[in-house]
């Protein structure tokens, strides 16, 4: 059939990338070395700053949200080092790999998947643990759809000498990340999620305290050297040959981001949530995580079916909705809806649509989200984005 590029990718990331940000990804090639990319690349990376809610250097790489998260560690982790790696989910375990494989000695704290972390037992493990240097989270825990409290971390961490690393990649731009007031030292996020661009760009922010000590870790890096970006950025270049495509990509990503406002995009975040939730809770479909810590960019639902992979299965190759399955302990068992990025209430209803009507429930699910997005207009009028 002729429509078989009208499909709703429906997945915590990628995400589907606007028209205007595609066109600008097929924009003429240019020299990395030359005029015209040396003034863009710092002026694009200055526009992140609000976005990462920083005043610190940020550094784009060439490579995925992994690739920020290994050069945090290869940056500020020697072998022996004491680290505390907070782990509920794929991601938290991520980090922990990546710990890991640099030598680190690491200590975890291991929370329920679907639960975010206290950070009152961050702060137990601190107090009996004061060797600890550096201390490793992750904002949204996108394989269980668990937004962590990284304010309540950061004041527990912030009490103690150790540097505080957070992975952002499937929340930043999409929930609010006070880098600087949260007294975050690094933060590692990625092109291809609420930035609205195609993988292949990873970003990190440094603060002071994790550059000086940055220059005092021996462990062996060279492409993700992060104190070599730096000092190449002041010329207006990076290292090594950078990803130019996704640099046009992304700024038209930002001119979208801007136009609408952080404020609007963090409210139609959590409106899609709202939707999805209410949504699964019409069909009564278990949802995985309680209210405190639901992600405003994936929803993971639990249902009571065995078969889960076939329900995905049939969703996208009968009505083009393609969500995604669980990973690591929820593997065969949740699955999950993502709402970031380049998404809108209406998304939402067609997916719920879909879902209700595999499920032969008609109308249930959609009626619920629809009123809650109706009350949401009536309570923000004059508000866009929504």
């Amino acid at each position: 059939m002729f429509f078989f590029d009208k499909h709703e990718l429906r997945i915590p990331g990628p995400v589907p990338v606007p028209p205007k940000v595609l066109l600008a990804s097929a924009s003429p090639m240019i020299n990395h070395r030359g005029a015209e990319f040396r003034e863009k690349l710092p002026l694009v990376l200055d526009r992140l700053k609000p976005i990462f809610a920083t005043e610190n250097a940020i550094i784009a790489l060439t490579g995925s949200g992994s690739a920020a998260m290994e050069a945090a560690v290869a940056n500020l982790v020697n072998p022996g080092d004491p680290v505390l790696v907070l782990v509920g989910g794929s991601f938290g375990q991520r980090w922990l790999d990546i710990c890991t494989s640099y030598g680190a000695k690491v200590l975890e704290l291991q929370y329920p998947w679907g639960k975010g972390v206290d950070p009152l037992d961050v702060q137990a493990i601190l107090k009996t643990h004061p060797e600890i240097e550096v201390v490793f989270a992750t904002h949204n825990e996108s394989s269980t759809a668990v937004l962590n409290d990284i304010e309540g971390i950061g004041e527990v961490v912030n009490q103690f000498d150790a540097l505080f690393v957070v992975d952002a990649v499937s929340s930043l731009g999409g929930s609010p990340l006070e880098t600087d007031n949260w007294g975050v030292d690094v933060v590692c996020t990625a092109s291809q999620k609420c930035l609205l661009t195609p993988p292949g760009l990873a970003f990190v922010s440094i603060s002071q305290r994790a550059r000086s000590r940055m220059k005092k870790v021996t462990s062996p890096r060279f492409y993700l050297d992060l104190l070599r970006y730096e000092e190449m950025l002041m010329q207006g270049e990076t290292p090594y040959t950078p990803n130019i495509a996704n640099f046009f990509a992304l700024e038209e990503a930002l001119n979208l981001i801007e136009a609408e406002g952080l404020e609007n995009i963090y409210a139609r975040h959590y409106l899609m949530r709202d939707m999805i939730r209410v949504g699964m809770q019409a069909l009564e479909l278990p949802l995985l995580v309680e209210e405190p810590w639901a992600s405003p960019t994936v929803t993971s639902v639990r249902p009571d079916f065995s078969d889960v992979v076939g329900f995905c299965r049939r969703l996208e190759q009968k009505y083009g909705v393609e969500v995604a399955g669980g990973q690591g302990l929820f593997a065969g068992k949740i699955f999950r809806v993502g709402h970031m990025g380049y998404a809108t209430p209406l998304d939402m209803v067609t997916t719920l649509a879909a879902i209700e009507a595999s499920l032969g429930q008609y109308g249930k699910a959609c009626a619920a989200a629809e009123k809650t997005w109706d009350d949401w207009i009536k309570e923000n009028q004059g508000a866009s984005g929504c």
